[in-house]
C-alpha cells in the first residue's frame, strides 16, 4: 500500500520557457488546423502576444524535468503497474511563446478501492507565469493496479 502520509507532499518545484516550435509541433501532432496555433502573424491578429499554448499542452512542459516520475518514485511505485486515471485542466490566463511557466505539483490524496487492488494518487499543479500569475491548475489521478 502507498504510504498515505504523504498526502500534502510537494514536489520539487521547476520551470521552462515556452518554446515557440514546440507549440507549432503540438499543435499539428493534435491536429489543430486554426492559423492562431501557427502562425505568428494570425496569433498576434486575434490578440495573443504570440504563439498560444494549445490546450493539454501545459502537461507535456510538466514533463521536461531530468526525472519526470519522480513522483512514482518517491510513492515506490514501479512505472509497470501505472494507469493513467484522469486529467483535467483550469486556465486563468493566456500562455504564448516566450512565456517562463513555473510548475508546483502536489500529492493532493491517496485512497484505494477493490480492498487495495486499485490504488489512486490524485495531484494538483499551480503553473505560474513570469509574473507570478497562476495561468493553469492541473489535476492529475494515476491508477496504480495491485
Amino acid at each position: 500500500m502507498i504510504d498515505k502520509t504523504l498526502i500534502g507532499t510537494k514536489m520539487p518545484s521547476h520551470s521552462t520557457v515556452v518554446d515557440a516550435n514546440r507549440l507549432r509541433l503540438f499543435a499539428r501532432a493534435t491536429g489543430q488546423t486554426d492559423p492562431v496555433y501557427l502562425e505568428d502573424s494570425a496569433a498576434q491578429a486575434a490578440g495573443h502576444r504570440g504563439l498560444p499554448m494549445p490546450p493539454t499542452m501545459a502537461f507535456c512542459f510538466d514533463m521536461d524535468v531530468p526525472e519526470p516520475f519522480e513522483i512514482l518514485d518517491l510513492l515506490g511505485v514501479e512505472l509497470g503497474r501505472l494507469l493513467h486515471g484522469e486529467q483535467r485542466f483550469e486556465y486563468f490566463g493566456d500562455v504564448c511563446a516566450g512565456d517562463t511557466l513555473t510548475y508546483r505539483t502536489t500529492i493532493s490524496d491517496i485512497y484505494d478501492k477493490k480492498d487495495g487492488a486499485l490504488e489512486f494518487i490524485v495531484t494538483d499543479t499551480d503553473v505560474d507565469n513570469q509574473d507570478g500569475e497562476c495561468v493553469v491548475k492541473m489535476n492529475r489521478v494515476y491508477i496504480i493496479r495491485n
